[in-house]
């Protein structure tokens, strides 16, 4: 547990950095001209009794500017990879042909982009849960450094300032990216 306020800083960055890279990775898969892999990798598949990425079930290939291909490895999970993808909110439907799942890549109308709109608030409230996680387990790391008497209680409330400031300033970078990728999707 970390006993300096530096220390425990450099880690919750590093935890929210995390948090903030996965956004962009999810952030990515909402491409609005071209089919991209990124598009479906976020997908998880119902696979030997639990969820698993789509990218450890299959290949995912672009053959054509609006065509996705997942070439899936075991037969037994075509039906669960099509049923993912049709599930996952963006609006996809994918047609099986023997282990290959073809995913066309539909023309953006108004309601499609009210889709992907959507999606992109979902993982940017996902990014932010995390930041908060961290942020708890911060709090709650510095809570108990007080309690063991290992700082005092005026700097148990500077470091819960510290903590709450950089919270505050990932999320606002959560709030930018966002705002930035609805103007991309809407533009486009």
């Amino acid at each position: 547990m970390a006993t300096d306020l530096s220390t425990l800083k450099s880690d919750l960055t590093r935890r929210m950095d995390g948090a903030i890279e996965t956004l962009r990775r999810e952030f990515a898969g909402l491409r609005t001209g071209r089919a991209s892999p990124a598009l479906i990798e976020p997908v998880r598949v119902e696979a030997y009794g639990t969820e698993t990425p789509l990218t450890q079930v299959g290949t995912i290939a672009v053959p054509e500017a609006r065509m996705l291909t997942v070439q899936v490895w075991d037969r037994s999970l075509v039906n669960n990879v099509v049923k993912a993808i049709r599930d996952c909110g963006l609006g996809l439907n994918p047609a099986a042909d023997g282990q290959l799942v073809r995913v066309p890549i539909p023309q953006l109308t108004g309601e499609r982009r009210n889709e992907l709109a959507k999606a992109a608030h979902r993982y940017a409230e996902g990014s932010k849960v995390a930041i908060r996680g961290v942020r708890r387990d911060g709090m709650e790391q510095t809570k108990a450094i007080e309690k063991k008497h290992e700082i005092s209680q005026d700097d148990e409330k500077r470091w819960a300032d510290e903590i709450q400031k950089l919270t505050d300033q990932y999320i606002k970078k959560i709030d930018e990216a966002l705002a930035e990728k609805d103007k991309e999707i809407k533009q486009v």
